[in-house]
């Protein structure tokens, strides 16, 4: 599905791949965050993704004017999760705004490992 607004210019189309690559390199950039977790559906098993499989740590969802971004991830030991998850939030509202233009209403953030 993509994600339509109206600027001054006209309107513009921004693919779903494309919000969820943006989201999924904006939170690699945070600090304590090791990687983007993707669960099993069948065992419930979380696995840590390579950069090719960003997407898949990452969960869209889309209205008339805004986007909402789920992120599931994997932090690393020793490092606050509340702190690291506020700059998580911060940073992947930012550049998806900033470099779509889609407005950001909220991002959940799921920490599904932790990793040494």
């Amino acid at each position: 599905m993509d994600c339509k607004f109206t600027t001054g210019l006209g309107l513009v189309t921004v693919n779903e791949e494309v919000i969820l690559k943006v989201a999924g390199y904006a939170a690699l950039e945070c600090y304590g965050i090791v990687g983007m977790a993707s669960k099993r559906t069948t065992d419930g098993i979380v696995q840590l993704l390579g950069i090719e499989n960003l997407a898949r740590g990452v969960r869209v969802h889309m209205a008339d004017d805004h986007v909402d971004v789920d992120l599931y991830i994997i932090v690393e030991y020793g490092i606050s999760i509340s702190a690291v998850a506020a700059t998580l939030i911060d940073t992947v509202k930012y550049k998806v705004e900033h470099l779509t233009g889609a407005k950001v209403s909220k991002v959940n953030v799921s920490v599904e490992d932790i990793r040494v």
